[in-house]
């Protein structure tokens, strides 16, 4: 997918500017989709405020409130208004982007169901529509569809017959059950088949999130608040390592999506049956205290800790998150890979409180 991109973000191999701890809370400011803008940084800090955002996933939402305070407001700094502008001329090429991969998803659907495979697109698409209330708030990179281990040689044939070859090793892709199909014609559109969302083998044997475990968590409905944010915790620190700042606003969305204590007792449910207490606790209390969030906060301090998550929780801080391409990387890299060992060591599990 074509990304929004700055000159200083895209150089390989560059580092991020950095920013002071003022910087940051600016930063986080503007990845939250429901704070009110504040601040009125000056010309460098802001230039380094995007570049920063669009590494951390969280650009579209910057570029849409930072006219919240007027664009006269704004330095008015040559390089950074060109900046700026080219910036916002690639908007619109992310959300098509999204809105094309939405499309190849919606048809692969259709043949999975014309073909008798059950089958469910979860994150991306589904967190935008459902978490966010500005849609484009939250473009997503490819298509993720789950299904059952025993339907992923159907499911292959399907998306094969829908014009997408397989990209990568098959054997591999069998071991982690997730395959990589990219548009014949289009190979800038990527379509994941997973039969389970945890690919790491040695976490799977405490932890698992696939598609009967997401019938259970959801009931009678579909794509409920718990389910959702279960996905999100497995997502931040089960398919990838805290790798950007966007893993942690959707978290922050699927917490504020909680509106009823039976919504909160079906996530702890879940947490017991998919194995992810450890992910959940720390997940939670890491973006409880990036965005200030007191709900997020007290459902993690509902998990009473025990040495895994107390550790865990050591690790996985705001520097951490902030800092994973900062000159700082190396200490945010062995936090995320201790944090990782951590998941794979793990095995009483926690009372909750």
């Amino acid at each position: 997918m074509p990304a929004i991109s700055s000159p200083i973000a895209t150089l390989p191999g560059l580092m991020l500017p950095p920013l002071t701890p003022a910087d940051e809370k600016l930063l986080l400011n503007y990845a939250d989709p429901e704070a009110p803008t504040a601040g009125d940084p000056a010309a460098k800090t802001l230039s380094a405020l995007l570049a920063n955002a669009e590494f951390h996933g969280v650009l579209p939402i910057m570029l849409r409130k930072l006219p919240e305070r007027g664009d006269r407001r704004l330095p008015q700094d040559a390089a950074l208004q060109e900046q700026l502008s080219g910036l916002r001329q690639k908007a619109p090429i992310v959300t098509g982007q999204s809105m094309l991969l939405q499309y190849h998803g919606d048809r692969i659907m259709k043949a999975l169901a014309a073909e008798g495979v059950p089958a469910r697109i979860v994150k991306g698409p589904v967190f935008a529509r459902k978490l966010y209330r500005h849609v484009t708030d939250r473009p997503f990179t490819d298509i993720d569809i789950l299904v059952e281990p025993a339907n992923l040689p159907h499911a292959n044939q399907v998306i094969a017959g829908c014009g997408f070859k397989l990209a990568g090793d098959e054997a591999r892709s069998r071991e982690l059950q997730e395959f990589k199909w990219l548009e014949q014609e289009n190979p800038s559109l990527l379509i994941e088949l997973h039969g389970n969302l945890v690919h790491d083998t040695g976490m799977r044997r405490r932890l698992s999130l696939g598609f009967r475990e997401l019938r259970t968590i959801d009931g009678e409905a579909t794509d409920t608040p718990a389910a959702l944010l279960t996905i999100a915790i497995v997502h931040a620190c089960g398919g990838h390592k805290f790798h950007r700042l966007q893993l942690c606003v959707d978290v922050l969305q699927g917490v504020r999506a909680l509106h009823s204590a039976e919504s909160e007792a079906r996530l702890f449910e879940a947490a017991r049956m998919t194995g992810i207490e450890l992910e959940l606790a720390t997940v939670l209390n890491v973006t409880g205290r990036l965005f200030d969030d007191a709900h997020a906060l007290e459902l993690a301090g509902r998990i009473k800790p025990d040495l895994g998550i107390r550790l865990a929780r050591r690790l996985i801080t705001r520097n951490t998150l902030l800092n994973v391409n900062s000159r700082n990387k190396m200490g945010s890299r062995l936090s995320r890979d201790a944090f990782r060992w951590i998941q794979r060591l793990a095995r009483a599990k926690p009372h909750f409180a």
